[in-house]
């Protein structure tokens, strides 16, 4: 064999695969001190990437749980002030009901209810006024779908969170239908023959009746009054539209129109006579009297559903949810142009997700007196909560209903805002925390090193680099065996 002193190529072999091993051996102590699997772009390249997206998105996960738990807390706070509205309103009802007792009040009594009423409202009013989450007003108005109406029998009711902004130009609103009341008048008129004969008429409603039997020897005015006032005794939303009693004859023959109080196909009444013709077609047999209609038309030319006088934008559409009133009885023509609604849309929206566009919407109407209980049809002229009065039983009674109106407003702006928190937010909530609980699975994953395989490579690599070491020693001493050819 040739002997060569000045290279020797099995210690460069030997310390190459000691290097190379010893390089193994820093990877496994690195990976086993920081207990990552990739801790830079050369560890890994592909798998870097994917595990720094899941990061991102684990982050983003995280970051929309605290959203969603601080919109809990923000609708927790809107819930408390309803509840408190809604305890105020069950407050005022109780005083017109008391003020409607007009048999025992007196005047001083009714001072004292509308004063108390008074201050009820100015309560209604500070809560929407003051209620806050941070600096935001959640109550007033500032945070729902406000708008306006022109044209002089249209009115802006609600807003929802779909619809859109209409821009100053506003959506134009059109009429096929005019909405309408179930009414029935009798082909046979009252006279003074029926009434001596004993009439009896019959008008059920809604669970109440009436049953009215003409006073003999009284004249027709004297009998309609009194079935007036039965039907007003009763409760029913049933009213007798008749001529003013100064521009007709009392004794003078009268047919009988009765009218329902709401507006829409929803409302109807029975009503039956014992003669034929003065309500009902057949003698003693009850008649259902056909049903009132809704409204029908467009909002900016996309269809819209009525409900009684209401119109309201269909789901899918710009307009969703958009709703106004058109308050005439009759209207010249198809495609009857209304007017215009002008709407902004300042609904806060939610990101309940860890991307975008993962948000929703909640409209947080407001709960000024002054923006309950419109719409009530009443004799008084209450427009809305904020007019009411008790200064008199008729108007306590309207002031009933008008606060009747409110308070189911109000309830159902509770469990508007209530379905959202549970429906919304708090089942998103369970849904962010598993797949936040996924994603940093994978990205452990892709990421995390495997203690246990960590060590066991360690073991053996640690072997390679003392046997390594060895041999690399052994190699260093094989030149000296050329010192035995000397000598």
């Amino acid at each position: 064999m040739s002997l060569r002193i000045n290279t020797n190529p099995t210690a460069l072999n030997a310390h190459r695969n000691l290097v190379q091993n010893s390089q193994v051996q820093a990877k496994n102590l690195e990976r086993l001190s920081s207990g990552l699997k990739i801790s830079r772009g050369a560890d890994g390249p592909a798998a870097l990437q994917v595990s720094e997206r899941l990061r991102s998105q684990a982050s983003g996960l995280e970051q929309a749980i605290e959203n969603s738990e601080a919109g809990v807390t923000m609708i927790q706070t809107a819930e408390a002030a309803l509840d408190e509205v809604s305890r105020a309103l069950i407050k005022a009802r109780q005083l017109t009901v008391h003020a409607a007792n007009e048999a025992v009040n007196d005047p001083f009594m009714l001072r004292a209810d509308q004063q108390e009423l008074s201050n009820i409202l100015e309560t209604v009013n500070r809560i929407a006024r003051n209620t806050q989450y941070g600096m935001k007003n959640l109550l007033d108005g500032s945070m729902g779908g406000n708008g306006v109406a022109s044209g002089e029998h249209l009115e802006f009711v609600s807003g929802g969170s779909q619809a859109e902004s209409s821009g100053a130009a506003g959506y134009a609103v059109t009429i096929d239908r005019a909405a309408s009341r179930a009414q029935v008048v009798g082909a046979k008129p009252l006279s003074q023959s029926l009434i001596d004969g004993g009439v009896q008429i019959n008008i059920m409603e809604g669970g109440k009746a009436v049953n009215f039997t003409a006073v003999k020897g009284e004249n027709v005015e004297y009998n309609l009054n009194a079935l007036k006032n039965a039907i007003e005794q009763a409760g029913l939303d049933v009213e007798l539209i008749r001529p003013e009693a100064s521009s007709t004859d009392g004794k003078l023959a009268q047919p009988i129109l009765l009218r329902h109080k709401e507006y829409g196909s929803e409302h109807q009444f029975t009503v039956s006579s014992s003669v034929a013709g003065v309500l009902s077609a057949k003698a003693g047999s009850a008649q259902v009297v056909d049903n009132g209609a809704d409204v029908k038309g467009e909002i900016n030319g996309q269809e819209a559903t009525g409900d009684g006088q209401v119109l309201t934008g269909a789901a899918g559409s710009e307009v969703a949810g958009l709703q106004v009133q058109f308050s005439a009885d009759k209207i010249s023509g198809a495609k009857f142009f209304a007017g215009t609604v002008t709407f902004s849309q300042n609904s806060p929206t939610f990101q309940i997700g860890g991307n975008p566009d993962q948000t929703s919407r909640l409209s947080l109407r407001s709960t000024r007196a002054d923006d309950l209980g419109r719409s009530v049809t009443n004799e008084s002229g209450f427009s809305s909560l904020g007019e009411v009065s008790v200064l008199d039983a008729g108007k306590a009674t309207d002031s009933m209903r008008v606060i009747d109106k409110a308070l189911e407003e109000v309830n159902s702006f509770r469990g508007e805002i209530g379905a959202f928190q549970a429906n919304t937010l708090e089942s998103n909530l369970n849904y962010l925390r598993i797949a936040k609980e996924n994603v940093i699975g994978s990205e452990s994953v892709v990421r995390d090193a495997d203690m246990a395989e960590e060590m066991m490579q360690f073991t053996r690599n640690q072997i390679m680099v003392d046997s390594s070491t060895a041999m690399l020693a052994q190699a260093n001493q094989q030149p000296r065996t050329v010192l035995g050819l000397i000598g």
